[in-house]
C-alpha cells in the first residue's frame, strides 16, 4: 500500500493570548501572558484566584444565537477555530469530496460546564429532574467534531480522542494515519477545552496541581524556574487542516508544513505523576523519530510538554538529552505554555499551530518568566529564555502528554 504525504493547509486559534492565529503568533513572539484573575466566578473561596481565560471573545459574533446556546463553551471554541482554519485553507466546500472528509478532534473533559451547572440546579432544587434537553449533547466531548461536520457537511471519519493533556495530539495523529492510509483528503483536527469552571478550579486546586502565585498572576506560569510551583489553567482552541499532498498541491493550496512523524507511548507509572526518568517520555519521542524515518540530530526544534510543574518540567527535559545526546544542546526548546497557560486536551494543537508558525516565520516564541536557574535542568540546553530568537527551523516536534501516562508527539517537516 501507498503511504501518502500529508501536509497542514489551513490553521486556526482561538487562545488566551489571541483570538485568530495572527493574534495568537504576534503574542508569542511578543512574550505576552495571559493569565489573569479569573472573571467567569467568584474566587474568594479558591486557593488559585488566576487563570488564562479567552479575552474579548463573544460567541454571538461568531455564532447564531440560538445555536450558541446549544454548546457547551468547549463546543463554541472548536466551532470558531475550525472555522478560521478552513477558511485559512481556502477549501472549496463546493467542490471537495465530502465523503473523503473527516473531524477528528481532541478534548480532555468536554462540557465540564454545562455538566457542573446542571447538577447543581438540580442539588438546589426540590429533587425533580428538570434537566435542560441540551444537557446531554451540550456535555459530552464528541459533540464538537459533530458540529464542525454538521455545519460543513463533512462525512468521513468523525469522532473525538479522549487522553486528557495530549487529547488534541492524539487527535492529530489518528488524522495523519488517516489519509496517510488513502482514507481522506482532508481532515479537520485539532482540540478545544473549557475547563476555567468552579469544578475545574477546584478539581485540580485539590491535586495541588496549580500554581498559586496569585499576588503575580502574569507570572506564575514559569515553565523550568526552580521557583515554578505548578500549571496555570487555560481554554481556547486549536483546528489545523491535514490533507493529502497531491490533493492540496492540485488545488494550489498553501502549505504551511508537512506532517511526518506521530509517535504515541505510555509511562505505566502512576495516574498523574511523570515517571522520574523520563522512560515513556524518551519511548514517544523515539517512536515518532522513527515513524518519520528522521534522525535526532535533523530536529531544530521541541516544543515541550513544560507545564511548569516541579516534576514534570524535569522529567521531560531529562528525556530530550537522552534521546538527544549531544545533538540537544544544538535544539531550540521552548514552553509557550508560558504565555498560554495549559489548554489542557487543546494543548496538542495549539502549542503545535506554535511550532508550525516557529517553521514559517524562522523565529522560536520565548519561555517566559524564567528567572531563577533550577540546578536539576543540565544547564547546557538552550530553552529560549524571555526572548525570542531567530532560527531556520527544518524540523519542529511537539510534544504533550496526559494524566494517565498518556504520551504523545508530533513531527513536522518544511517542505523540501
Amino acid at each position: 500500500m501507498e503511504i501518502k504525504r500529508v501536509v497542514v493547509t489551513g490553521l486556526g486559534a482561538l487562545t488566551p493570548i489571541g483570538n485568530t492565529k495572527d493574534e495568537y503568533w504576534d503574542a508569542l513572539v511578543s512574550g505576552k501572558s495571559g493569565a489573569a484573575p479569573i472573571t467567569y466566578f467568584d474566587t474568594e473561596k479558591f486557593k488559585t484566584k488566576f487563570a488564562c481565560e479567552l479575552k474579548n471573545f463573544v460567541p454571538t459574533d461568531f455564532l447564531d444565537r440560538k445555536e450558541a446556546r446549544k454548546m457547551d463553551r468547549f463546543a463554541q471554541y472548536a466551532m470558531v477555530a475550525s472555522d478560521e482554519a478552513i477558511v485559512d485553507a481556502k477549501l472549496n466546500l463546493d467542490e471537495v469530496n465530502k465523503l473523503r472528509v473527516g473531524v477528528i478532534w481532541g478534548a480532555g473533559i468536554g462540557g465540564l460546564e454545562t455538566f457542573q451547572n446542571e447538577v447543581l440546579n438540580y442539588a438546589q432544587g426540590d429533587g425533580s429532574p428538570r434537566f435542560n434537553p441540551f444537557f446531554i449533547p451540550k456535555m459530552i466531548a464528541d459533540i464538537a467534531p459533530g458540529n464542525i461536520s454538521i455545519k460543513h457537511g463533512f462525512m468521513g471519519p468523525n469522532y473525538t480522542t479522549v487522553s486528557a493533556c495530549a487529547s488534541s495530539a492524539n487527535a492529530m495523529i489518528d488524522a495523519l494515519n488517516y489519509i496517510r492510509l488513502g482514507h481522506c483528503d482532508v481532515i479537520v483536527t485539532g482540540g478545544s477545552e473549557a475547563a476555567v469552571t468552579i469544578a475545574g478550579m477546584g478539581g485540580f486546586n485539590a491535586m495541588h496541581a496549580l500554581s498559586t502565585r496569585n499576588e503575580s498572576p502574569e507570572t506564575a506560569s514559569r515553565p523550568f524556574d526552580a521557583t515554578r510551583d505548578g500549571f496555570v489553567l487555560g481554554e481556547g482552541a486549536g483546528a489545523i487542516i491535514l490533507e493529502e499532498y497531491e490533493h492540496a498541491k492540485a488545488r494550489g493550496a498553501k502549505i504551511y508544513a508537512e506532517v511526518v512523524g506521530g509517535g504515541l507511548s505510555s509511562d505505566a507509572h502512576h495516574m498523574t505523576a511523570p515517571h522520574p526518568e523520563g522512560i515513556g517520555v524518551i519511548a514517544v519521542m523515539k517512536n515518532c523519530l522513527e515513524n518519520a524515518g528522521m534522525k535526532p540530530e535533523d530536529v531544530d526544534h521541541i516544543n515541550t510538554h513544560g507545564t511548569s510543574t516541579p516534576l514534570g518540567d524535569v522529567a521531560e527535559l531529562k528525556a530530550i538529552s537522552e534521546v538527544f545526546g549531544e545533538h540537544a544542546k544544538n535544539i531550540n526548546i521552548n514552553s509557550t505554555k508560558s504565555m498560554t497557560g495549559h489548554l489542557l486536551g487543546a494543548a496538542g494543537a495549539v502549542e503545535s499551530i506554535a511550532s508550525i508558525l516557529a517553521m514559517e516565520n524562522g523565529i522560536v516564541p520565548p519561555t517566559i518568566n524564567h528567572s531563577v536557574v533550577d540546578e536539576n535542568i543540565d544547564g547546557s540546553l538552550n530553552l529560549t529564555l524571555n526572548k525570542p530568537q531567530k532560527r531556520d527551523i527544518k524540523v519542529a516536534m511537539s510534544n504533550t502528554f496526559g494524566f494517565g501516562g498518556h504520551n504523545a508527539c508530533v513531527l513536522f517537516k518544511k517542505l523540501d
